[in-house]
């Protein structure tokens, strides 16, 4: 119990400090957001939890994979801010898109032979 609530305060305090940090330079926060941290940090909690280097690795592919279609927010969200759309609605809409472009994703890949 006493790992799970370590690991939920680090987690936690990583999104707590980035948005400090974005508040005063957007670029800094960015940067340290783009660092796959929370990928980093499940995969140490996996292999602590498991040591099992085989499901690391279906992890670590699981996340290549998913990185494509998360893409889409990143894309999306902004545009539709730009176009005057609701900040809500637009992260409404770029959450939407995401998904079924995830969807597509685990499509293809199913479609190609590629297990996740």
């Amino acid at each position: 119990m006493l790992q799970t609530i370590i690991k939920l305060f680090i987690s936690s305090g990583i999104i707590v400090i980035v948005s400090e940090i974005a508040k005063k330079n957007t670029f800094l926060g960015g940067l340290i957001v783009s660092i796959p941290l929370i990928s980093i940090l499940s995969m140490i909690w996996l292999y602590m939890d498991t040591k099992n280097i085989e499901n690391v690795i279906s992890l670590s592919n699981s996340i290549l994979w998913m990185v494509i279609p998360s893409l889409a927010l990143f894309i999306v969200f902004p545009v539709l801010l730009k176009a005057g759309v609701n900040f809500y609605m637009g992260m409404g809409l770029s959450i939407l898109i995401t998904m079924v472009c995830y969807g597509l994703t685990i499509f293809i890949l199913a479609r190609l032979g590629i297990e996740l």
